[in-house]
Formats: structure tokens, C-alpha cells, sequence
């Protein structure tokens, strides 16, 4: 009974998100997993993406809305914040709503009476699999829920930004070389757990991105100095000692410390570390988490080629690899990162654009080649 959308891409991309839900809700029950969130009809995430996508489009005082809306029913939101009255799910009431939810971890929540969907209120908590949209930015939408393990970044389904739309395409991440990172964000590995190593990055990943200046980490190896052969000399902020701030939290035990705790230290180093990047040049840090300089030069080490081509895709349907000179996927720092992945084969590089594109740089064995993975659309 709910009211069909006037977004059209809403309406397209409805039912593939439904068929999504319902594998992964499927499957999670079929391994036993509890605390699921319902599943979600096509017709009300159509709905939802409808009044979402209009409300983008509204201010209030001036100031576009950002909103994540979660479709659950209170009993299944912990300790909920609930209104004596059910307002209607439209774009006016979630435009008045959101300059009082829009910080992080905050959701409107949403539910059904049989007939028509209301917002009852807002939650901290969610459960596994909930189905989640996100506003970020007038006719930005993120469909996502949040991964079944532990703490890190929620599981993107699909972005729509006016009328293109980007699903996420699971089946991408089949490449023998694919980076865990990339995986990690397609929700195809195990347990997350906060200071994996893989989850540090994708935090490093986004706090990169928020800082909207662009920037470059190369990842080097512990245990190998041959990437100063890729470095132009002297650095300009080289470090000595490395600093470690970031590499000790990781390393650590938490006996006797609130998960809450880890969270908001581990929050403050990857922010440090990432608002370096910000500087011009790139930062090193090696697979400790030691931040060994930043503001680097890079160069093409005396016994290399110039880099030619390179494999890029993007984990989206219509995303396939092509190949391509490394010059298309970006400006300079794209081109330097990916002849330092092919000059260090066992160095990885994450760079993000100031228009917010994020890729990833690594080296595969079975290509031969330069691997470039663009994942913002996994960041979002």
C-alpha cells in the first residue's frame, strides 16, 4: 500500500537491491547468525530512496540534509529514542528532523503500520543486515547495511546520485590478486574485527577522503628498504624514529577497556596519520603501521621502466578491467603511486583525488601488471 516514487531511479534500482537483502539475509539464517534485521520489500525501498532523494534536494537554515534512515522496528533498535507520535515519511519532516541527527553512528528509524510507512524515531543501534540509506549531499544516496562482524565501515549495496546509479557488484573482487582491503569493503572476508589490519586501512581510506585535499599513502614492507630507491632525496619530513602511534595501538591487547575506548583512540592516530596526507607529497608508512615520512617525492628507480599500462576496474556491474596508461585513471600523483607499485612490487598505494575518487594500487603476479581498483564508491 505504500506510495509508489516520482525518483525514477528509485523505481530502477528497487528491485535488485530487494533480491540483494534477501540472499544475504538468507544465507546469514541459514548459518545460524542472529540479531537480523528484517528484510526489506521493493516497494518500500522505493519509498524510502523517494523521500530520501527529495529531502537531498531541501534546506533548512540554509544548510542541506544529512541523514541516514534506517528501516526497523523499534523493539529491534536497543534502547531507541521514540516519539509518542509516528510522523509521516516524507521529505519535509525528514528535512525538519535532520540538523538534529545528521552526526555519524545517528539514524532515523522506520517502520510500517501494514499500510504506510512513519518514522518513530531515532537509534544508535542497528542490526545485522539492516537496510540503511544514507544522505550525504544533495542527490547523493548510499544504500548500505551494516557488515555482520564487529567494528568498521557499513557494506555499500549501491549509490545513486541523481539519475546514475552504481550497484555494487560482489563478483568483482575475483581476481586472484585482488587486494583484502577491496574485499573487506564487499563484505567477503571474516570476523572485522577493530584493529585487523585490513580494517585499519579502510579507516585510513575514509578519513583520507574527508579531508577533501587529496592525498597519497604508499604501504611498504617492514622488513625491506629497497622503496628508497623510488624516493627522491632528502625527504622533506622524513622521520627518525618512525613514529609509532598508530602501530602500538594496533599492536595492543584491550584487557579492562571499553570497545568504545579502542574506537575513539584508534579514530584520533588514523586521523593524524591520514590529515598528513594532505601535505603535498606523498606519505610512507610500512605494514606495522610505522609512519616512516611524509610530504615524499617519488621517482622511477634507476633499474626501471617507464610504467605503460596498467589493469583498471571498478567493483560496480559495468565496472570490468580494461587497460589503460596509468596517466587516465588520474592527475600526477595517480601516475607516480602506480610506477612506485611497479618499480616495488611488494608495496601497495592508496590514493584519493580532491574530487573524492579513491584508488587502489597493487601489484599482480598473475597480470604482471599494475592493479587499480577505484573504491570510492565503496567509501561512500
Amino acid at each position: 500500500m505504500v506510495n509508489r516514487a516520482t525518483y525514477q531511479a528509485a523505481k530502477l534500482v528497487a528491485s535488485k537491491v530487494e533480491a540483494h537483502f534477501a540472499k544475504h539475509l538468507l544465507e546469514a539464517n541459514a548459518k545460524g547468525e542472529v540479531d537480523l534485521a528484517p528484510q526489506p520489500p521493493a516497494r518500500v525501498i522505493e519509498a524510502i530512496l523517494d523521500a530520501a532523494f527529495w529531502s537531498s534536494l531541501r534546506k533548512e537554515e540554509g544548510h542541506s540534509p544529512k541523514i541516514s534512515i534506517a528501516f526497523l522496528p523499534p523493539e529491534q533498535a536497543g534502547k531507541p529514542l521514540v516519539f509518542n507520535q509516528q510522523l509521516k515519511l516524507n521529505p519535509t519532516i525528514l528535512t525538519k528532523l535532520a540538523p538534529g541527527v545528521e552526526r555519524g553512528g545517528i539514524h532515523i528509524g522506520v517502520w510500517h503500520d501494514g499500510y504506510n510507512l512513519y518514522i518513530w524515531g531515532t537509534t544508535l543501534n542497528i542490526p545485522n543486515y539492516c537496510f540503511v540509506v544514507d544522505v550525504s549531499e544533495p542527490g547523493l544516496l548510499v544504500i548500505k547495511h551494516r557488515r555482520i562482524y564487529g567494528f568498521g565501515k557499513y557494506t555499500n549495496v549501491a549509490v545513486l546520485k541523481g539519475d546514475q546509479i552504481k550497484i555494487v557488484d560482489e563478483k568483482s573482487a575475483g581476481d586472484p590478486d585482488c587486494p583484502p582491503m577491496l574485499l573487506s569493503l564487499l563484505d567477503l572476508t571474516a570476523h572485522s574485527y577493530w584493529n585487523d589490519s585490513v580494517n585499519i586501512l579502510i579507516q585510513l581510506a575514509v578519513s583520507i577522503r574527508a579531508h577533501g585535499r587529496g592525498g597519497a599513502i604508499l604501504l611498504v614492507p617492514h622488513q625491506s628498504k629497497t622503496w628508497k630507491k623510488s624516493i627522491i632525496h632528502p625527504i622533506s619530513y622524513a622521520l627518525d624514529p618512525a613514529y609509532k602511534g598508530l602501530a602500538d595501538l594496533v599492536s595492543k591487547d584491550r584487557p579492562g577497556a571499553s570497545e568504545i575506548f579502542w574506537q575513539t583512540a584508534l579514530k584520533r592516530e588514523v586521523d593524524h596519520l591520514a590529515g598528513l596526507t594532505a601535505i603535498d607529497g606523498a606519505t610512507l608508512i610500512n605494514d606495522k603501521y610505522e609512519l616512516l615520512a611524509f610530504g615524499a617525492k617519488t621517482g622511477r628507480a634507476n633499474s626501471s621502466a617507464h610504467i605503460q599500462e596498467i589493469s583498471f576496474s571498478e567493483p560496480i556491474t559495468g565496472g570490468d578491467p580494461i587497460i589503460l596508461h596509468p596517466a587516465k585513471t588520474g592527475g600526477t600523483r595517480h601516475l607516480s603511486a602506480a610506477q612506485f607499485v611497479f618499480d616495488q612490487r611488494d608495496s601497495q598505494a592508496l590514493v584519493a583525488s580532491q574530487d573524492g575518487h579513491f584508488t587502489i594500487y597493487n601489484w599482480s603476479p598473475t597480470l604482471q601488471m599494475v592493479q587499480a581498483y577505484r573504491i570510492d564508491t565503496l567509501l561512500l
